[in-house]
């Protein structure tokens, strides 16, 4: 018997429609929830919605080819997750009463059917926690989301796929400060993979994935390029230790279509999900925007790190940025392997243990581009960042040289956040491509005068502004000062004004 869930629509959503009803599901819970936890409960609801709908397509197309068998219908083999009886969304729908705990059961026995695919991917969210989540409350999220076909037919994965990097970019607006460890500008993103030019068949590694926004851009340039998706299968690999964070990238990428990837979690610093034999595997590229400085991350493991990842020296315990930089340089598959890592300025000066590692990374040879990003692009912090490039075998004509960027004016500001265009991506990454000295913007930098500049990196020892020179006559000078001069004194006058009226001259 086909399963139906009270859907009636029959047009396709649109990227509108669906982003402004999934908005509308995060402002239900809006109260009893926190915002910065709206993702925790949205996004399961989410995918829970779409397996169910999508398992009902894939239901009724095995009844009609087989003209109405049932038991043929049921076939595991006819669908691409399993829904176990009394587990699907339209049975969670009909309860009245704890319906928190009839979620939690439905999720938790979906993912023990897939075992292999869906292990773990609903979260943990407390589903069960009726102070924050009344039965009231469940059932009118519930409705809401009922009323959306999230089938194949009716929303397409790119539209889903859009509408759910929507959905992530909103609660990172509402979020700000804790944003920047789930959430990277999409622009930079843009940027960095272009940069790295990932081929179709090539394996595509981020040690930490957050919510899979760059393995999917990496997707996203293949397939822009002409590139046959089907060599990408398996070839997508990251590392995310938060578990929401992680179980959300894992249903993103579903939800864009991705069919086969490696999404693990844990703490890659301490415990690398990826590894061949006694070493670490290695990816043609290797792509991170990891937390900023982090304290505690591990120096203790690393001392007799078993992987060999200190081979320019142990990062200072309260700064694990050169830790994932030589993490990821292990990680680089030889001669083809390249990289790019967002970072804070200060791994670009900073001295003792870092100055060290930056001589021995710098003497290898295989960094081949700092790039200054202008300041306030990125959730929780307002200082500028910097996109470090490395490549295992660089050009020839690179060889020996490092290609400054000073790419801190390209950005469109904005009251909370400045944001990085499309034109100021092609920008830089002209730049990039062109490896050529740009007065004022960039300039090729030999490893001998980096050398003489005891290896520090910072981007104004190379690249000097353009200062451009005022051409004004005297008379335009004083023209402005009497302008400047009237413009004080009717502000005066307004002030006594101001003062008069309340009574305080």
């Amino acid at each position: 018997m086909s399963r139906k869930n009270g859907n009636n629509n029959s047009v396709g959503l649109d990227i509108g429609t669906l982003s402004g009803h999934l908005w509308e599901a995060a402002n239900i819970l809006r109260g009893p929830v926190d915002a910065a936890d709206f993702k925790t409960y949205i996004f399961p609801l989410l995918f829970f919605k779409r397996l169910s709908d999508v398992y009902d397509e894939e239901y009724a197309a095995a009844l009609e080819e087989s003209d109405g068998d049932v038991e043929f219908a049921q076939f595991p083999e006819n669908h691409r997750f399993q829904v176990p009886e009394g587990c699907h969304w339209k049975d969670v729908r009909a309860k009245s009463a704890n319906i928190g705990h009839a979620l939690q059961k439905a999720m938790r026995c979906i993912e023990q059917a897939n075992p292999d695919t869906l292990h773990g991917i609903f979260g943990d969210a407390q589903w069960t926690n009726k102070d924050r989540l009344s039965d009231a409350l469940l059932k009118d999220l519930i409705e809401h989301f009922s009323s959306l076909n999230l089938g194949n037919e009716h929303c397409k994965a790119d539209i889903l796929g859009q509408a759910y990097e929507y959905l992530i970019k909103k609660f990172a607006d509402l979020t700000n400060k804790k944003a920047g460890e789930f959430y990277t500008p999409r622009s930079v993103v843009a940027l960095m993979v272009r940069i790295l030019a990932p081929k179709a068949g090539e394996t595509i590694y981020d040690p930490a994935c957050g919510t899979g926004g760059m393995l999917l851009e990496a997707l996203h340039h293949v397939k822009e390029h002409g590139g046959d998706e089907n060599l990408m299968l398996g070839k997508l690999y990251g590392q995310e230790k938060n578990l929401t964070t992680s179980s959300i990238a894992r249903m993103n990428l579903f939800l864009h279509g991705a069919e086969d990837f490696h999404i693990e979690r844990g703490d890659t610093l301490r415990l690398p999900a990826f590894y061949s034999g006694d070493s670490l595997a290695t990816f043609d590229c290797v792509i991170a925007n990891p937390p900023f400085s982090l304290e505690k991350w591990g120096d203790d493991v690393w001392i007799n790190d078993p992987y060999g990842r200190n081979f320019a020296g142990l990062p200072p315990a309260k700064s694990g940025d050169f830790a994932w930089v030589q993490h990821m340089v292990k990680s680089m598959a030889r001669k083809i392997g390249r990289m790019a890592v967002v970072l804070p300025h200060g791994v670009l000066f900073r001295m003792s243990k870092e100055g060290e590692i930056r001589r021995k990374l710098l003497e290898m040879d295989i960094l081949e581009a700092v790039i200054g990003l202008g300041q306030n692009i990125f959730y929780g912090t307002g200082l500028a960042p910097c996109v470090l490039v490395f490549r295992d075998s660089k050009p020839k004509s690179h060889r020996q040289k490092v290609l400054f960027i000073d790419a801190s004016k390209e950005f469109k500001a904005g009251r909370a956040q400045n944001e990085l265009l499309p034109e100021h991506v092609d920008n830089i990454h002209r730049w990039y491509e062109g490896y050529q000295d740009v007065e004022g913007i960039c300039r090729v930098v030999t490893l001998d005068e980096i050398r003489e500049n005891d290896f520090n990196l910072n981007i104004p020892r190379y690249v000097e502004p353009v200062i451009e020179e005022e051409s004004m006559t005297i008379d335009q000078a004083i023209a402005n000062l009497k302008e400047s001069l009237q413009a004080a004194y009717a502000a005066e006058d307004r002030l006594k004004g101001l003062l008069l009226r309340e009574g305080l001259l």
